[in-house]
């Protein structure tokens, strides 16, 4: 059963960020090839930079500030205390919106959008399409406890049924979600299609069946699926690790703060349209406060949902299953998965909108908040009342 909600606050202690500072002081850093930029990971002069700039002149208790201006809570789901934030929208019928995170982002990719999701009339929009927005970290996330063992998807899935429906009490929702979010909401949507309003994506988290008895694959759908092929054979090797041994993994990252940096920043990079000389496109301070919500409370837990997914939990639908709750799409071209056919997605969804941004990828609320808020509003408006 689930339990009361309980105000929460951000407060990390100093002698926290004392020992954080001194472990910066003392990195070791790598060597490199000659002219490698970001070809073989994140660049070197990038994160000697970085490390300067997090030790001279990053305030954590600035974005501290920043992420307590939202109400935040913990709550016990399914034997789990579960950290959210949640802003309660304007006006007398703001629709309830989960938004959901994955790897590596974190409740902080949300910092941007929220208020104008929450309260439109304060950006020049219409207070008719203000949502009450809640923002949960996902088990071993941030400030949610870790599982004691990996959890699949589709058990976070019940997780936030019973958060949304027994904690929060709304008999009636809608989600979006990017990464893990767009899975865990995908099955959210086969399990408990009677909660949804709709769902919006930015990447398919649920495969069609395309075995025994499917209908063949196009050609548009052949060729998408050796694109993604090559794809994760470029971008992929997170995976094998953190799907195999993420215990080995987890020394490292949770010893050195510049290696975890390393390792996530590495992600913003390459997911997000940016060549092997070009900066990742966001805000250093931005990039950090991402980062030390991984190194608060260590990053290992969040990466045992690859393991999961390896042994026992899965993305593909049976045969004959599809997600029945309507699901808008919004796709970046530079997104870690390319854009799909769109017979592909029918395949597993019910698709009533898809929207192909321009430019941008992986972290769109971080990155194209703008253009991903106005989507959300225009998608959900038909499934208000």
């Amino acid at each position: 059963m689930a339990g009361a909600a309980v105000p929460f606050r951000v407060e990390v202690e100093d002698a926290v960020l004392a020992d954080l500072r001194l472990r910066l002081e003392e990195t070791r850093l790598p060597i490199a090839p000659e002219g490698a930029g970001w070809r073989y990971g994140s660049d070197l002069g990038y994160m000697r930079n970085l490390a300067e700039h997090w030790l001279e002149r990053y305030d954590w208790r600035r974005w501290e500030a920043a992420l307590n201006r939202f109400p935040q809570f913990r709550a016990a789901v399914g034997g789990l205390n579960i950290h959210y934030i949640i802003e309660q929208g304007s006006g007398a019928r703001p629709l309830p919106l989960l938004l959901t995170h994955g790897w590596p982002g974190s409740v902080f990719e949300f910092d941007q959008i929220i208020e104008p999701l929450a309260h439109p009339e304060r950006f020049g929009a219409d207070a008719g399409d203000a949502f009450t927005v809640i923002a949960p970290s996902l088990p071993g996330y941030g400030f949610s406890d870790a599982p004691a063992t990996p959890m699949a998807p589709r058990d976070i899935a019940r997780l936030w049924h019973e958060l949304m429906t027994q904690v929060l009490g709304f008999e009636r929702f809608a989600a979006q979600a990017g990464d893990w979010g767009s899975v865990v909401t995908s099955w959210l949507a086969f399990d408990r299609p009677q909660s949804l309003a709709a769902i919006h994506l930015t990447m398919p988290g649920a495969r069609p069946y395309t075995g025994e008895g499917a209908e063949p694959l196009d050609e548009s759908e052949t060729e998408w699926v050796a694109a993604m092929s090559r794809r994760l054979k470029a971008e992929g090797a997170y995976q094998e690790i953190q799907g195999s041994k993420p215990q080995s993994l987890a020394y490292g990252l949770t010893d050195s703060p510049l290696g975890l940096a390393a390792w996530i920043i590495e992600k913003f990079h390459g997911w997000s349209g940016g060549g092997a000389d070009t900066p990742p496109p966001f805000d250093p301070d931005r990039l950090i406060t991402n980062v030390m919500l991984y190194w608060l409370g260590g990053i290992n837990a969040a990466n045992w949902l690859y393991w999961s997914v390896r042994h026992g939990g899965r993305f593909t639908l049976g045969r004959g299953e599809r997600i029945e709750v309507p699901t808008g799409f919004a796709f970046l071209p530079q997104d870690l998965m390319a854009m799909p056919p769109e017979r592909w997605t029918r395949r597993a969804y019910n698709v009533v909108h898809r929207c192909e941004f321009p430019d941008g990828g992986h972290f769109a609320a971080m990155q194209k908040g703008p253009p991903l808020i106005e989507d959300v509003r225009q998608f959900f408006r038909r499934f208000r009342s």
